[in-house]
């Protein structure tokens, strides 16, 4: 919804939310999750607007919410009511108002020490104590910065300061959440800077209401936590579809050719693109990938990307669509080409009626209401399309994964018989039970996944490493690789024992960048073996349709299952006897355990 990307009007907002949510509630496909809201102030309007930002992105919350002040109670001694409602999510939200002690100037550095480390050690045990009882992700506040300062500017390095006071405990938070799976820090600090700490610590708000922060700013904090959120359970963008005329540079390249364009440092509209292809090849490290869709011949457009004075090269780019094309329809076959849902894209142009047909015509995409080039990083930046959480090292490589595939494709054009070409690609298979090393990796491809997802399950990191430790499961994860490279972890496979003979399958999901090469028929025979091995009779699958894994709605059937029962939504039940033997289907892949 348009009215909930940055920048919002925060009065459209908070006057029509109730209009918002009943809009949003008629999405399909809403994931639903559990989140218990533990505030050390008021969260009332909190929890009403991270409603309606999570349910844009697809999320559709069940709420917990504790009584004012009572998040440590509830964390540590818990209730009946909490216990039952089995959070999948637990945000803690406090603030500066929640410290119950600061340094003054009578306090030696052992005495400050000692005050920090209590004011620490108390939100330790909090966290250590919801996760071993939920087993939850927990996003945890950091602490803005007081609203004044007693030493004034001495505030911040005096350890007598509060604001030395609150950047040190903030830093114990840090170290906190990078050494410990399934949390996340809500970095209020950065957001009341941006918004401005004099309005964000309003005081009328909290005498009056007992907010922490003023009410039109609770949107600014409800969106940072929806971003998190989303990205835990896998709705990031995935790419970037770029114009280039005064979007990556001033000017256009076919009229005042390449000598002329505004790019780096010899004039200050240069500075300002040099910039912001700076902040889009950063991208490429979190696994962004770039393409262009630029009204343009193709001979100037790459002239312009090989301007001496430019950051970003062809050779960073996927896929380049430089003609004269409608560029919607060039969207579109970006996605179809890399094997993408449109919804996975940012589309950036500088021109509104460009974004403006790309919008209607493209479900999904994000089309950033982009103004001037000086604003171009802000609004990407706040809008937060690539909320990084879990990170792997596939990430790293991404692009190159998908340059590998071209390769795929040129080299597929070459033979007659498919099954010659994919023998062609000599492709080995390691496919085998959970590894510690992959879990995270696991649970990013679950939450990724979506044309390739049998049952749209979707697994946060805690639950893959509940899974990992149940033996009621059968759990596989497969990598592959082939003459071009090395793809990975992209598929995974987890089937539930039950009726000591039967094996039910949760979750089978697998990247689109392998499809149609075999992967899936040797995770089936590997599957039927391990189920053998403990003494399974029958394998149950499930499908259940989504508008994006249609391609996969005959795939039981492919691998041989009997169609138990179709209901009127579509959602499938197979079964297969696997108790009179098995014959495996994958000959094109050499499988190692």
């Amino acid at each position: 919804m348009k009215e909930l990307e940055y920048p919002f009007d925060v009065n459209y907002i908070m006057k029509n939310k109730k209009k918002i949510k009943r809009e949003l509630l008629e999405k399909q496909g809403l994931l639903e999750k559990n989140i218990a809201i533990l505030g050390g102030s008021t969260t009332s309007e909190i929890k009403n607007i991270l409603e309606i930002f999570l349910l844009d992105y697809g999320i559709k919350p069940t709420f917990y919410e504790s009584e004012y002040n009572k998040y440590w109670e509830d964390a540590m001694f818990g209730n009946e009511e909490l216990d039952n409602f089995k959070p999948d999510i637990i945000y803690i939200h406090t603030t500066n108002r929640n410290i119950t002690q600061y340094p003054t100037m009578y306090d030696d550095e052992k005495t400050i020490s000692e005050m920090l480390n209590s004011e620490y050690t108390k939100f330790e045990k909090m966290w250590k104590k919801l996760e071993e009882k939920f087993n939850a992700t927990i996003i945890q506040n950091n602490f803005e910065y007081p609203y004044y300062r007693l030493l004034g500017n001495k505030d911040a390095s005096d350890i007598h300061g509060r604001t030395n006071f609150i950047t040190r405990l903030n830093q114990r938070f840090y170290d906190y959440a990078n050494s410990a799976k399934n949390f996340f820090i809500n970095d209020i600090n950065y957001v009341s800077s941006c918004y401005g700490l004099d309005r964000w610590a309003n005081q009328f708000y909290w005498h009056m209401y007992k907010y922490a922060l003023e009410v039109p700013a609770i949107p600014y904090l409800s969106f940072n936590i929806a971003k998190i959120i989303k990205s835990v359970y896998g709705k990031n963008k995935k790419a970037f579809v770029l114009d280039l005329d005064n979007t990556l540079w001033g000017g256009i390249v076919g009229d005042d050719g390449v000598e002329n364009l505004a790019i780096g440092p010899e004039v200050p509209s240069g500075q300002v693109y040099s910039e912001f292809q700076q902040y889009l090849k950063d991208h490429k490290s979190l696994g962004i990938i770039l393409n262009i869709d630029s009204k343009n011949e193709h001979e100037n457009a790459i002239a312009g990307l090989n301007h001496p004075a430019g950051t970003l090269k062809p050779e960073d780019f996927i896929i380049i669509k430089a003609n004269w094309n409608p560029k919607n329809l060039n969207v579109k076959d970006i996605a179809e080409e890399l094997n993408l849902g449109a919804d996975s894209f940012v589309f950036v142009d500088d021109n509104p009626a460009e974004r403006k047909i790309v919008e209607n015509y493209v479900d999904g995409i994000a089309t950033p209401e982009i103004d001037v080039p000086e604003n171009y990083i802000t609004i990407i930046d706040r809008n937060g399309y690539f909320e990084v959480t879990n990170f792997s090292n596939e990430d790293l490589k991404k692009s190159e994964l998908y340059k590998d595939n071209a390769k795929r494709s040129q080299m597929m054009a070459t033979f007659e018989n498919y099954d010659d070409y994919l023998l062609s690609l000599k492709m080995k298979a390691e496919i085998s039970t959970f590894k510690p090393i992959y879990l995270e990796r696991i649970s990013q491809l679950s939450n990724k996944s979506n044309q390739f997802n049998l049952t749209t399950k979707r697994y946060s990191l805690a639950d893959i490493e509940e899974v990992d430790q149940d033996d009621n499961y059968i759990k596989l994860y497969g990598k592959l690789e082939d003459i071009f490279g090395d793809n990975g972890v992209i598929t995974v496979v987890i089937g539930n024992i039950k009726n000591k003979d039967e094996l039910h399958i949760d979750l089978w999901i697998m990247s689109c960048r392998v499809l149609k090469r075999n992967m899936e028929f040797a995770m089936m025979d590997m599957l039927v073996k391990k189920a053998q091995e403990r003494n399974i009779k029958t394998i149950y699958g499930y499908y259940y349709p989504t508008l994006k894994n249609k391609m996969v709605n005959n795939f039981y059937d492919l691998q041989g299952f009997e169609e138990v029962s179709c209901d009127e939504q579509g959602n499938k039940v197979y079964k297969l006897d696997i108790s009179k033997g098995y014959t495996n289907k994958n000959n094109v892949i050499e499988v190692k355990e």
